[in-house]
């Protein structure tokens, strides 16, 4: 049996969760054994049996700027061997649930409303939840089971945020309407207080520093951030008595969903 090696990069531009769903997907190999990623200092290290120069190689050919800083052989038990499995995987379907629910909620409650912040926001939602299911579906599946699942969530979520963004064209185009700002304060306040609930989940996870757990509290908290963000929209539709911070803020949501779809895009070529 060969020997096994950890080689320490430093990954440049590998700052979220899309790239390090990207470089799982290119070091998907019996040879490499363990991915340990650290995504706040651009970090990782590689503990594999192929040539070094083989994992070099494939990081250089995605241009996130990787570099060796190390590389030595290794011959105690891999990290992370004896973490409790069941328990992240709990975590994630229960915050997955809570992005589709609310997706299904805020679709319903935006279209009601005439509100497309809540609407692009349920979209944002719908995004998480494909993204972690993606990583539940995949786990021990093959590379291109992997790549087919990206793929078509992809497409969906930029399908979807096209549609937004066409009717938020259709809306500039006729500003007599105006979205109930009630609606799309209390229901954007429920969101918050079940992403935060999701955050601490997370938080509260023994294997929180794992790179798919801190996928998970980038996701959720990026959430909240939306989701006040929806709020003090609804609060400048009731002051201004204008749909403009409505269509602003879906604006701005469609955007972000549009580049994590080209995200997850990516891990399929």
């Amino acid at each position: 049996m060969k020997p096994t090696t950890r080689s320490h990069f430093s990954i440049k531009k590998m700052d979220c969760p899309s790239e390090e769903n990207l470089i799982r997907l290119k070091l998907d190999s019996p040879e490499i054994l363990h991915l340990d990623f650290d995504l706040k200092q651009r970090e990782l290290k590689v503990y594999h049996r192929s040539s070094t120069d083989d994992i070099e190689r494939t990081l250089d050919s995605l241009a996130l700027g990787s570099r060796l800083l190390i590389s030595e052989k290794f011959n105690s038990a891999l990290p992370n061997s004896g973490k409790d499995e069941k328990e992240q995987k709990r975590l994630l379907l229960i915050v997955l649930a809570i992005n589709f629910a609310f997706f299904i909620i805020e679709i319903v409650t935006g279209f009601i409303s005439q509100s497309i912040g809540l609407i692009a926001d349920s979209l944002d939602m719908l995004a998480d939840a494909l993204v972690y299911g993606i990583s539940l579906a995949a786990i021990g599946a093959a590379a291109s089971r992997k790549k087919s699942v990206a793929k078509i969530a992809g497409y969906l979520q930029i399908i979807l945020a096209l549609l937004g963004f066409s009717e938020v064209l259709r809306r500039f185009l006729g500003l007599e309407y105006l979205p109930d700002f009630q609606t799309m304060m209390i229901v954007s306040s429920l969101a918050l207080a079940a992403n935060t609930i999701s955050l601490l989940l997370l938080q509260k996870s023994k294997g929180k520093e794992e790179a798919h757990m801190q996928a998970s509290l980038i996701f959720t908290s990026n959430d909240i951030i939306i989701n006040f963000g929806v709020i003090i929209a609804g609060a400048l539709v009731y002051f201004l008595h204008s749909p403009l911070p409505d269509l602003l803020i879906g604006c701005i949501v469609f955007f972000i969903v549009i580049r994590g779809a080209q995200s997850i895009l990516s891990l399929a070529k």
